[in-house]
């Protein structure tokens, strides 16, 4: 048992975020909760069709101004926006880490800094947004321009809420888009707060709107609306399907960042106890609710001991408690039903005849769950195909590159994947030959936002962050000019 007391404080009630606070239409509220206690920590307003009305209408007056506003300002909003995250480091990574359950060491040293260095970034290439001039044939002058496609639905997960928000809001703002925020129903407390910030630097009322409810509700009509241009989604797979079905009515623009089942895969000529130590925070960083974790772990069987040996001592050490203390490692998971599915996939695991070499054991009354090791599981096992989004590893043997690079692909996904070996050569025949859309050698989960991020297959398409992300957020408008002989 895990026994987390926490200071009484009041319950606040959040409005929803449209050019300004104003409650739902419908008056409605929900709670969310403190995963660590299990007690409700806040509740907000349960937006609906006629919210999200409400935001694209604000949305679309504001974007229409906003593309006209010189480049040079919107870079210096969005600069001034980062630096702001950066003054509320402590205040945002304290709600980070209250509505998330992950530890706000973590918070603080990666997600807030990480969120600014993205509005940094993006507020860059609010001036270098460039077309083309192409030679064609005839007495014409031809060049391309790159225009904002207007109004931008984002939704976003839960377990980096407000990373995940600045992806989608930077690169939008930069190029002139206004942007509609659906938060996730389990986390919305710092996206709420980003556009308080948002209005703080000076951005005008309505660019930002951030309507919290759940997904078949605003998500849905989010996805519905005639008036947005495009939908950027991250989440889980089978969601991202409905939402390219619903899309699809409308033709809209998509951009979906899914699942993973990422492959990290330790070579026999590895350095072991680099590669076992890696394996331990590539699993369980965030508690494995990670798109990107790493969570089969491929071992060439003549060192398999060996890793076994470090990542089982690894594994074990961690500390799991109050994702508000410094020394906390791993916290809850972020809801009551996403724990007992995790608990569902420990069980599977031995069902499936694996070996649970250590944890798995829930721990409340918050949402914990200690990191689980399986060895010995089979890479066509459900353990080994299907993404569980929390702490458990699945161990599984090879002979061979080939054979390892044969499991690596065995899934549908393709998000990630990450490889351990001393030989160059190795590593770069690995790397044409993993299905993956980025792949880490000799290191692993490491994002930067010049850095292009996405998935292929059932991962899902389109890239955020770096200068590729220009191409999700605009479109090319062709033009023709005759000249005269």
């Amino acid at each position: 048992m895990i026994e987390i007391t926490r200071a009484a404080e009041p319950v606040r009630t959040h409005d929803l975020w449209i050019e300004g606070w104003r409650p739902a239409r419908s008056g409605a509220t929900f709670p969310t909760y403190d995963p660590a206690t299990g007690q409700v920590l806040a509740h907000l307003a349960r937006g609906g069709a006629e919210d999200v009305n409400d935001a694209v209408r604000a949305a679309t007056r504001a974007g229409a101004a906003w593309a006209k506003v010189d480049p040079n300002e919107r870079a210096r909003l969005l600069w001034k926006l980062g630096e702001l995250i950066l003054h509320h480091v402590d205040e945002l990574a304290r709600t980070e880490a209250l509505d998330t359950g992950k530890p706000i060491s973590n918070a603080r040293a990666i997600d807030i800094p990480r969120a600014a260095d993205t509005f940094f970034y993006f507020s860059g290439w609010a001036t270098k947004l460039h077309g083309e001039t192409i030679p064609v044939r005839g007495p014409f002058f031809h060049y391309t321009v790159r225009e904002p496609i207007g109004v931008i639905g984002a939704i976003i997960p839960w377990n980096f809420p407000i990373l995940l928000a600045a992806r989608k809001l930077a690169p939008s703002l930069a190029v002139g888009n206004a942007v509609v925020l659906k938060p996730p129903e389990e986390a919305s407390l710092s996206c709420l707060r980003l556009a308080e910030l948002c209005a703080e630097v000076g951005l005008p009322p309505g660019l930002v709107s951030v309507v919290t409810g759940y997904g078949h509700e605003a998500g849905a009509a989010l996805v519905a609306h005639p008036g947005v241009g495009k939908i950027a989604f991250t989440g889980g797979t089978d969601t991202g399907k409905i939402v390219m079905a619903s899309a699809a009515s409308g033709l809209k623009r998509l951009q979906l960042e899914l699942g993973g089942k990422s492959p990290n895969i330790v070579l026999a000529d590895a350095d072991v106890a680099q590669a076992a130590k890696a394996a331990v925070s590539a699993a369980f960083y965030n508690q494995g609710e990670l798109c990107t974790s790493g969570s089969r772990l491929l071992v060439d069987r003549a060192i398999e001991a060996e890793v076994l040996a470090v990542l089982t001592k690894g594994t074990e050490a961690m500390v799991m408690g109050d994702p508000l203390s410094a020394q906390t490692q791993i916290g809850p998971l972020v809801s009551a039903e996403h724990r007992d599915r995790v608990r569902g996939y420990v069980a599977l695991g031995t069902e499936e005849g694996a070996t649970l070499a250590v944890g798995g054991q829930a721990l409340g009354p918050g949402y914990f769950v200690r990191p689980a090791v399986f060895t010995g599981v089979r890479p066509e096992a459900r353990l080994a195909q299907e993404e569980v989004f929390g702490p458990v590893l699945s161990v599984i043997p090879f002979d061979g590159v080939d054979e390892a690079v044969r499991i690596a692909n065995s899934t549908a996904f393709g998000l990630a994947a990450g490889v351990w070996t001393r030989d160059l050569g190795t590593a770069h025949r690995m790397i044409g030959a993993l299905r993956a859309g980025t792949v880490w050698v000799n290191t692993y989960n490491r994002f930067d936002a010049a850095s292009p991020y996405g998935g292929v297959g059932q991962s899902g398409f389109g890239r955020e962050n770096g200068a590729a992300v220009l191409d999700e957020v605009t479109t090319r408008k062709t033009v023709w000019i005759a000249v005269p002989e």
